[in-house]
């Protein structure tokens, strides 16, 4: 029985036992199955031992979607993404996620070699979250995404992990998120000193075979050089 206490979700495990975790979040309307098929698709060896957890967004009413409920990581209010955010439930989504890496650590898996990942809102939830986790992440992976919270970054941003690596991309052609949200939030990062790896694809709001590929080769090289445990200073 899954503990009641953590976002429900689905895991994949590796074959060996679990050295590395991917946290992944997907978008509104979604759940965790929804990238469960591109854990396969990212050609990680065996040898990684990386877990994969998917977990599942709470039900919430979502204003722009005419209040109707579905899995949200928080309210959206307005076709301007800039404007009018949802902090509460913003913050609270993002307690979950540090549950969700707490646990793993609970599990053996330690910060440094944990990935947080996310597409469109997840992506907004994981770079929040991320960028202000009190311990170093081996990445963050933001996919279709945006910036949420901007205001209040400089003074909560995370000095851990402040040179953590960061994987942003964005489709060209994304009718949703506009690409010049993505641009903006790469352009921030860059600016406060992140090493920020931006890609863009000829695509909509979605993911592509380019991309997955791309993601697999960054993902690879992010956890095979993942922070082992170090000795105190």
């Amino acid at each position: 029985m899954s503990d009641p206490s953590y976002l429900p979700a689905v895991e994949i495990e590796p074959e060996l036992p679990a050295r590395r975790s991917v946290i992944w979040l997907h978008g509104l309307g979604a759940d965790g199955h929804d990238f469960e098929p591109v854990a396969p698709l990212l050609g990680l060896e065996p040898d990684l031992a990386v877990r994969f957890v998917f977990p599942h967004a709470p039900r919430r009413p979502v204003t722009i979607n005419m209040g109707m409920v579905m899995p949200a990581w928080y309210d959206i209010r307005s076709p301007d993404l800039r404007r009018d955010a949802d902090e509460a439930g913003i913050r609270e989504s993002a307690a979950r996620v540090r549950d969700l890496i707490d646990r793993e650590n609970g599990r053996g898996v330690p910060c440094g070699r944990i990935v947080l990942a996310g597409f469109s809102q997840g992506g907004a939830v994981a770079l929040h979250a991320g960028l202000r986790h009190p311990e170093r992440l081996a990445g963050l992976l933001a996919l279709s995404t945006y910036l949420v919270l901007e205001e209040s970054l400089e003074h909560e941003r995370s000095a851990e992990n402040a040179r953590t690596p960061l994987f942003l991309a964005h489709g060209s052609q994304d009718p949703l998120v506009a690409p010049e949200r993505g641009e903006a939030a790469r352009a921030r990062l860059a600016r406060d000193g992140y090493p920020v790896e931006w890609r863009t694809y000829p695509m909509g709001h979605e993911v592509c075979p380019e991309e997955i590929a791309d993601v697999g080769r960054w993902l690879a090289d992010r956890l095979a050089s993942a922070d082992e445990p170090q000795p105190a200073p």
